[in-house]
């Protein structure tokens, strides 16, 4: 089966270069992978600040303890280090993951308008040729 000349599309150099980094720039994000990254970032920081506040003394002023509130067990002790680092590695998770859903459905939807868009404006003329 040969393709007629009419169905090749020639590309040109810029096409070749550029396509990969389009491709690249929207491509969808593994939701689960960017949570557990942000997960274990979130739980770094909460863990890296509570150790900072318990061993440098001009970090005591650092209102830390507020974070009870939003943390159940929390406080600023070597147990809420792991406490803060368990609820900044759950929250950081959830945070992440819904990121990536709504980037990617922002995309979707996105390249669903545009392509829509791009079919109806090659079938406008499409009754004049009848």
């Amino acid at each position: 089966m040969t393709e007629s000349p009419q169905s090749t599309r020639r590309v040109s150099q810029d096409e070749e270069t550029i396509e990969p980094v389009v491709t690249l720039a929207f491509a969808r994000v593994h939701k689960a992978a960017f949570g557990i990254a942000t997960g274990a970032a979130g739980a770094v920081l909460i863990g890296w600040l509570t150790l900072s506040v318990l061993i440098l003394p001009g970090a005591r002023d650092f209102p830390l303890d507020l974070m009870n509130e939003y943390f159940f067990g929390y406080e600023v002790t070597w147990r809420g280090i792991l406490i803060g680092m368990l609820w900044g590695g759950l929250v950081g998770f959830v945070a992440g993951w819904f990121a990536a859903f709504a980037r990617n459905f922002s995309l979707a939807t996105m390249a669903f308008f545009i392509r829509t868009r791009a079919e109806m404006a090659q079938t406008r003329d499409f009754l004049d040729h009848i």
